[in-house]
């Protein structure tokens, strides 16, 4: 038993795009794949067996958040993250590295972690690489991410050096941490494991944590491809179950941003799972398939549903526009969403406008719909070998991005 693998099924025979698909104890992830982020145990105005309607394969949730409230102790408590949020497929959490960073003069980064004040009630905490472990081991994720600093853009080189190499002095911390601890299994891995698996457990067994949970390293170094390059062989020398690319779509333009990520994948093993984190914006995946990632995560489907704002096969389409006031038309007429087939754009617009909850619940079930659907579409344009002509294809009918 081992807590993640990854099977390669093919290639693009034009680009880099590739399918593969990757097992977790709480079930497979066909890849490429968009995760809806969860940050607060939750994807926000969804409930979680909406989500799995929408054909959603695995979901993100965010350490610093669930650090600070309700606390990973009671989340483990009640079972782990899984069992707390009822959600039975696999989770990624993140390690809150990119969260500590964004709180900007709240936090001091040293060699020993990262001091802050809580956003919520200004409290002061520290999260080092190994209280970062000790969090997601007991949210009990299946995916773990390494703690890393997240640099600025931009930065001058020698704060981005300096920057990497701290998180590869950080991502070995983790590592070491993680594959030393074991902990009692409990009843929630259990059951997963026999009903994905038919592996047969018992609760209280003592597993390394390292067979129960899959620790991903995170590539930095900027905009500058040399320290990219270096990043890249020291996380890959450690041999983890997968790698990450950080510190991109962070305000840089987006034609560095795909250059630099031309080059990432190339040193990255072709027999582990890609992921680039923080990136949702359908042309940014489009892109990113092409250069051979695996997975994404971002919360820009999410948040611009609860601004009025949905992604149709036709572009964007901002609800609050008064043209929309007798438009009793779907929001897109070529989606099959429980809020296309069932509701209008005037509807649409009239709940915004009156500051209806449910506005937010209904865009952003389209906009988790209409992303998952186009990675569906992606995987099997790679499976019929026509990928860049169904890029091509979407590119014509969305517009500009």
């Amino acid at each position: 038993m081992s807590a993640l693998s990854f099977k390669l099924l093919k290639t693009d025979t034009k680009s880099k795009a590739r399918r593969g698909v990757i097992q977790t104890p709480h079930g497979e992830i066909q890849t490429p794949i968009f995760m809806p982020v969860g940050t607060a145990a939750t994807v926000k105005a969804m409930r979680p067996e909406e989500v799995k309607e929408l054909g959603a394969q695995i979901i993100l949730s965010n350490t610093y958040h669930l650090y600070l409230r309700p606390g990973h102790d009671i989340v483990k408590e009640a079972g782990g993250l899984h069992r707390f949020m009822n959600w039975d497929k696999p989770i990624l959490t993140d390690s809150g590295g990119f969260q500590v960073f964004s709180l900007g003069a709240m936090r001091k980064i040293t060699e020993e972690g990262a001091t802050f004040r809580s956003h919520i009630d200004g409290s002061k905490h520290m999260i080092s690489p190994e209280k970062s472990m000790e969090i997601q081991h007991a949210l009990g994720s299946d995916i773990i991410m390494a703690f890393d600093e997240c640099a600025p853009y931009p930065a001058d080189k020698r704060y981005v050096k300096n920057s990497m190499e701290l998180t590869m002095r950080w991502l070995k911390r983790c590592k070491e941490y993680h594959y030393s601890a074991h902990e009692p299994i409990n009843e929630q891995f259990v059951e997963a494991m026999k009903k994905n698996h038919g592996v047969s457990l018992n609760v209280g067994d003592d597993l390394p944590r390292n067979r129960v949970q899959a620790l991903f390293g995170i590539m930095q170094g900027g905009m500058y491809k040399d320290l990219r390059r270096e990043s890249a062989k020291q996380i890959v020398d450690l041999d983890l179950p997968g790698y990450s690319i950080g510190g991109l779509s962070v305000g840089e333009p987006k034609e560095i941003m795909n250059d630099i990520l031309d080059d990432c994948v190339d040193y990255l093993p072709k027999d582990k799972p890609r992921y680039l984190m923080g990136v949702g914006s359908p042309d940014y995946l489009f892109e990113g398939v092409e250069r051979g990632i695996d997975m994404f995560d971002c919360v820009l489907p999410t948040r611009i549903a609860r601004h009025g704002m949905a992604m149709t096969s036709q572009g964007r389409v901002n609800i609050k526009n008064k043209k929309f006031e007798r438009d009793y038309t779907a929001l897109d007429p070529k989606c099959d969403c429980y809020t296309c087939r069932n509701y209008s754009r005037a509807y649409l617009r009239h709940l915004f406008k009156a500051d209806e909850m449910l506005s937010s619940m209904l865009l952003t079930n389209h906009n988790l719909h209409f992303l998952v659907n186009m990675m569906t579409n992606i995987r099997q344009a790679i499976d019929e070998d026509r990928f860049l002509e169904y890029k091509k294809e979407f590119y014509d009918a969305y517009g500009r991005f």
